[in-house]
């Protein structure tokens, strides 16, 4: 289906990507592996719905162009010196091992030692798109993990520059017949110059990028955002990225990296944040296009004529990323477990290598069919990393480490007035409050990190699960007043208010409920008291949500007391038709409607804050004149 019209293919890849990037997201596969499998299935190796469209490949690439340009932004001055270990000590060594590496296994695979380092080279870049895409969806992207990955891929995207200068160095001349195709990124203005022109022709544009960034762009940004047209701003932001590429392509260089380069120059302006706003749209929308179109130029043929000699191939070089990344990270005394995860994320190559490939073509440093036989490998492995990931995290990074018991401590507190099981955010607060009293209290918690964290704060915490009955008469439930259940395993909780109720009848017990259906479970298997883990800080925020919404103060509070006894009144009148799930959905909607109309109407009767405070002034007066508080309790009392 070569040559289909344009509007066919946005329908084609727009249709593969709405229905396979949330199957995939739903299994637990993540969206690049989505998008991913959708090219593949709608390319021309499978389907054959899209045909091969370079044109569609070249728009794609846009997005990572985008990617790295909202990437620069971040990175400022400040921000490279906190990194500078990860970028210039993970990174650099990250660069060196892995190309070492794959360059020796490529040798004793028989290839040239020029080829072979050039391809291992090429390799060791992983994929950017790939990786903060991941990252970003399991959570990972602030913490070590996604510091350590963020260097290490910053360090590779500016290495792009002398690796397009120092590849044709290693050129054998095996493939000068490939040049037209790989031409395309050698630099249209450079074509029939002489050599020496090439490496000025990049620091002028380079040049030109910071000159322009730094004393052009500026002015005209602010021109524009005074016209206050949103669009414009948002096309001006889209015309500098463009340009910027388009210039960089021109000398040959890569346009994310010049893109990149206009981000970092960019990243100290006062309109960074609008736009990281205007152009984030466009980056995701066109990174899920490149990534289908990645996986639409999976030689399906070449894979299934060779399918052993590439599965070894990606098996071993995501083995060597991942075993060099993760002995760099140990030598710079990364913890295990974040030098392995930020292995096994970037064991991949990405989309640079397709770039880079392409160029070593054209430079006579790879023939053709190496160049397809590793851009296959690549793909695979692009597409093998969401799964990889995803093993990974299930069988390894979710898996508890193995930490020992922390020391027993001895019950010997004396008789307790309180026990309190669960020593988290929420019981901490009750605890401190308690203990402020002159209460003495016994802290129970089954939490080994919890418990290792709290007692170098001087927290006498003991270790177990308080749902334990020899547990709780050690700790002296036989003697103590009250139980305060605050453990956040909705189950446990239950269970251990059954388990105090019968055994302990004497003791108060107030537990920690999840939600109201929670706090009916807990009332009905015996606690005296619930409390909803979040009901009254959402209640407080609400109470200063209607202060910022021009509500007085006291009127405010007024309304969350209001709100609070009408809720608490509501609470127990539908207690009786929990458990009858349409009896009680019924019985909600019927009162919700009858719980509003009875809060308007109370707070209609509360006075404004200005009567108050006018009443208040009006009774300080009356009671400051002489005699003036014996005559107000003479009127109201009579003779």
């Amino acid at each position: 289906m070569n040559g289909q019209p344009l509007l066919i293919q946005a329908l084609v890849y727009l249709t593969a990507g709405v229905i396979s990037v949330p199957i995939a997201k739903r299994l637990g596969l993540g969206s690049v592996l989505g998008y991913l499998l959708a090219g593949v299935v709608v390319g021309p190796f499978a389907l054959d719905l899209v045909g091969e469209s370079e044109d569609v490949m070249r728009f794609a690439e846009f997005g990572v162009v985008i990617l790295l340009f909202l990437i620069g932004l971040e990175v400022r001055p400040a921000l490279l010196w906190r990194m500078r270990t990860n970028i210039f000590g993970l990174g650099a060594g990250q660069m060196v091992a892995t190309a070492l590496l794959l360059g020796a296994g490529a040798y004793a695979l028989g290839l040239d030692w020029r080829v072979a380092l050039a391809a291992g080279a090429i390799l060791a870049m992983s994929s950017t798109a790939i990786v903060l895409q991941s990252l970003e969806e399991r959570g990972l992207r602030q913490g070590p993990v996604g510091e350590a990955s963020f260097g290490v891929l910053l360090f590779q995207d500016l290495a792009v520059i002398p690796m397009f200068a120092l590849l044709p160095l290693l050129a054998t001349g095996a493939a000068h017949g490939g040049a037209a195709e790989g031409g395309g990124h050698g630099g249209m203005l450079l074509e029939g110059l002489p050599t020496w022109v090439r490496p000025l022709a990049v620091i002028a544009a380079v040049a030109v990028v910071v000159i322009v960034g730094r004393y052009l762009t500026l002015p005209l940004f602010r021109f524009i955002a005074a016209a206050r047209l949103r669009e414009i701003f948002t096309a001006s932001a889209l015309l500098l990225v463009v340009a910027v590429a388009a210039l960089m392509e021109l000398v040959g260089l890569s346009p994310a990296l010049g893109a990149f380069l206009a981000g970092v120059v960019l990243a100290e302006s006062e309109f960074r944040r609008e736009l990281e706003t205007d152009i984030e749209p466009f980056r995701g929308l066109l990174l899920g296009l490149f990534f289908i179109t990645v996986g639409a130029g999976l030689d399906l043929a070449l894979v299934a004529s060779q399918p052993l000699l590439i599965l070894a191939l990606v098996v071993g070089l995501m083995a060597i990323n991942t075993l060099a990344m993760y002995g760099v990270a140990r030598v710079f005394r990364v913890p295990h477990r974040t030098a392995l995860t930020t292995g096994v994320i970037l064991a991949q190559t990405g989309e640079f290598a397709f770039v880079l490939l392409g160029f070593a073509v054209g430079a006579g440093v790879l023939g053709q069919e190496l160049s397809r036989l590793l851009t296959a490998v690549v793909a695979v492995s692009m597409a093998a990393t969401p799964l990889v990931f995803a093993a990974y995290e299930r069988l390894l990074l979710n898996r508890p480490t193995a930490r020992p018991e922390p020391e027993h401590l001895p019950f010997d507190e004396g008789d307790p007035d309180a026990i309190v099981a669960g020593f988290g955010r929420f019981g901490q607060i009750a605890t401190r409050l308690l203990m402020a009293n002159g209460f003495n209290v016994v802290l129970l918690d089954n939490s080994i990190e919890s418990i290792d964290l709290v007692r170098r704060f001087g927290w006498r915490v003991h270790y177990g699960d308080a749902s334990r009955l020899d547990l709780l008469r050690t700790a002296g439930a036989d003697k103590a007043r009250l139980l305060v259940i605050a453990i956040d395993d909705r189950d446990k909780a239950k269970e251990l208010v059954e388990l105090a109720k019968e055994n302990f009848p004497h003791l108060s017990v107030l537990a920690r409920a999840y939600d109201r259906p929670h706090a009916y479970e807990l009332l009905a298997a015996g606690a005296d008291g619930v409390e909803r883990e979040m009901y009254e800080s959402a209640l407080n925020f609400g109470r200063r949500a209607l202060v910022h919404l021009g509500i007085g103060e006291r009127r405010a509070l007024k309304a969350a007391v209001v709100f609070r006894e009408h809720d608490q009144a509501l609470f127990k009148k539908l207690q009786p038709a929990y458990g009858e799930e349409e009896r009680y959905i019924m019985a909600t909607r019927a009162s919700r409607e009858t719980f509003e109309k009875l809060i308007r109407a109370e707070m209609a009767r509360i006075p404004d804050d200005d009567e108050d405070e006018a009443e208040e002034a009006a009774g300080a007066r009356l009671n400051a004149a002489p005699g003036g508080g014996r005559r107000r309790a003479g009127v109201e009392g009579g003779p």
